[in-house]
């Protein structure tokens, strides 16, 4: 099995890794980075790269593909080559996922219309544009297609997915490998849970990244 993860420049470093450590280590399965300019592409800090060693003519059937999302989503939301190959992989992929704001990508390429779809929550209306129904579960599954909110639910789609692939017991035994039992200091990790004064100092810190 194959997995095709989806870099370009401004990429959230977790949004990639996150799925990379749970789907990269399910029984052979070759995870690979591809991106449109293969090579050293930087993080949205600027400070970690990962080199990228395929293009996307490179890897033309695999069997799921990731796309994270990031700053650098704004610039991958016009029509081109990314565009073309998520249309021509959906075809022939098992599954086609996103983390983040990468499900506005899979959107504007036209791949989610009419489906539920989630993403981060400040960008969740944007969905809408794209004729995609805006769902504000952490994970949302609609035919092959899955979709993480924000971040740090990229780990918990990909768990999702190394269920329904592998079985519940390849998956977890995957979540016990890394780890995965979160117990956030603050209950802060949503919208509705977060203080006005918490969402002020978001945007105040960080404004619409």
């Amino acid at each position: 099995m194959q997995v095709a993860i989806v870099l370009y420049p401004g990429f959230t470093a977790l949004d990639a890794i996150g799925p990379y450590e749970v789907l990269g280590r399910l029984p052979e399965t070759e995870a690979v980075f591809v991106a449109e300019n293969p090579g050293l592409v930087h993080n949205d800090l600027g400070s970690l790269s990962i080199k990228v060693m395929k293009h996307l003519d490179e890897v033309p059937n695999p069997d799921i593909v990731v796309v994270g999302g990031g700053p650098g989503q704004a610039d991958q939301m016009s029509d081109g080559a990314l565009h073309t190959w998520l249309r021509k992989v959906d075809q022939s992929a098992t599954w086609m996922t996103s983390v983040c704001t990468g499900s506005l990508i899979l959107a504007a390429a036209g791949i989610l219309a009419g489906r539920r779809a989630t993403t981060h929550w400040a960008a969740l209306d944007q969905l809408a544009d794209f004729s995609v129904t805006p769902t504000k579960e952490r994970v949302v599954v609609d035919g092959h297609y899955a979709t993480g909110a924000g971040v740090s639910a990229g780990i918990d789609m990909a768990l999702v997915l190394a269920g329904r692939i592998a079985g519940d017991d390849v998956a977890q035994a995957v979540q016990l490998l890394i780890e995965y039992a979160p117990q956030p200091p603050y209950d802060a990790g949503t919208k509705e849970a977060a203080s006005a004064e918490v969402v002020d100092k978001l945007f105040t810190l960080f404004g619409h990244n």
